[in-house]
């Protein structure tokens, strides 16, 4: 009988537990409720407010050759249509390739080529027709830009438009090859180093400063490939380099204008297996034309500085002329029978080819 009668009372208090979890399911409130609408702004300057600014300016860019071809990024840099990009990003159209842009609507509009592209510094400006509601970008100034600044890149790596990433400048006035090493010893850029992750298919897109206006065009990556530094294949280590963006605004209103960029010459022939300090001029006829002769420079001289800034190589003294316009006066420091001596120099201008 005992057994019997706690056995039918936990039966109805099973029972009864059973009915009342039925009747009133039991409620858990999961987090915090929020203290204002979900969708929060962001403050000025965070990665998110510097995507949302720039985002409606970046477009990807495809090359189609035969069966083949390739991706890379572009910056809207006016509103009718005119967009900045790589050189090597645009290459294959010469040999027949077709050219088509994909706007962030996702938008697949064909574009054409305009003017010359510039092989010297890796940069082309290609047009899109009869496209509204265009974005241009806000286009800064690399002048004011200061190692440890934080940056953020757009582009489309391995395809994937829109991709945004972030780090910060790493070094500047770096010398690097410019595309995928267009095989010339004078094709260097002074580029902006960062650390923003860029792999293949982020060239031509922008680096953007944290106010969201571009202070780059990312050109290159050092890879742990045979071809370390170029716009070809390989992954992102951390090395990532931009194209400044004031000497890219004047080649592309060059290209725009006239058809054609120039470049700021000092007439000079120089010797890439020199392993001293300063870049030397090689010895022998023509190694010494225009404007450094005009100043008095000789075949053998080793240039030391420009302008007060040390150079150590020759690398370093292509860049330090590049970055200046043509007509530019500057100050050479040269060596010359162990003597130290300066000059002046009118810089001159030719074409990148």
């Amino acid at each position: 009988m005992t057994a019997a009668v706690l056995g039918g009372g936990i039966g109805g208090l099973v029972a009864r537990t059973h009915s009342a979890s039925t009747q009133r399911p039991r409620t858990v409130d999961i987090g915090a409720v929020p203290a204002s609408s979900p969708l929060l702004r962001r403050p000025a300057g965070s990665t998110a407010a510097v995507a949302a600014r720039i985002l409606p300016s970046v477009v990807s860019i495809e090359v189609r050759v035969g069966s083949g071809g390739d991706t890379g990024s572009g910056i809207v840099i006016s509103n009718s249509g005119y967009i900045l990009t790589n050189n090597h990003v645009i290459a294959a159209v010469a040999h027949g390739g077709k050219l088509r842009v994909i706007l962030p609507d996702e938008q697949v509009v064909p574009a054409t080529v305009v003017g010359k592209p510039d092989t010297v510094s890796d940069l082309a400006v290609i047009k899109v027709r009869g496209v509204q509601g265009l974005h241009a970008a806000v286009l800064g100034t690399s002048a004011s830009v200061a190692v440890g600044d934080p940056v953020v890149a757009v582009g489309s790596p391995l395809g994937l438009a829109g991709t945004v990433t972030s780090g910060i400048v790493s070094a500047l006035d770096r010398p690097v090859a410019a595309g995928a090493n267009q095989g010339a010893a004078d094709n260097i850029i002074d580029a902006i180093q960062t650390d923003a992750a860029i792999n293949p298919g982020n060239s031509g897109g922008p680096l953007v400063d944290a106010r969201g206006q571009v202070i780059g065009v990312n050109s290159a990556i050092a890879t742990l490939s045979s071809s370390p530094l170029s716009g070809g294949e390989g992954g992102n280590i951390g090395l990532g380099f931009a194209i400044p963006i004031d000497q890219a605004k004047r080649i592309a209103r060059a290209i725009i204008s006239n058809g054609f960029a120039t470049h700021a010459i000092i007439g000079v022939r120089l010797d890439g297996r020199y392993e001293g300090d300063g870049a030397r001029i090689i010895k022998g006829a023509s190694a010494v034309t225009g404007p450094a002769a005009r100043a008095g420079l000789h075949a053998g001289d080793v240039i030391v500085a420009v302008d007060g800034q040390r150079i150590t190589s020759a690398d370093e003294l292509i860049v330090a002329i590049r970055k200046r316009v043509p007509g530019a006066h500057v100050t050479l420091t040269y060596l010359r029978g162990g003597q130290r001596r300066t000059a002046n120099v009118v810089l001159g201008s030719a074409p990148s080819d």
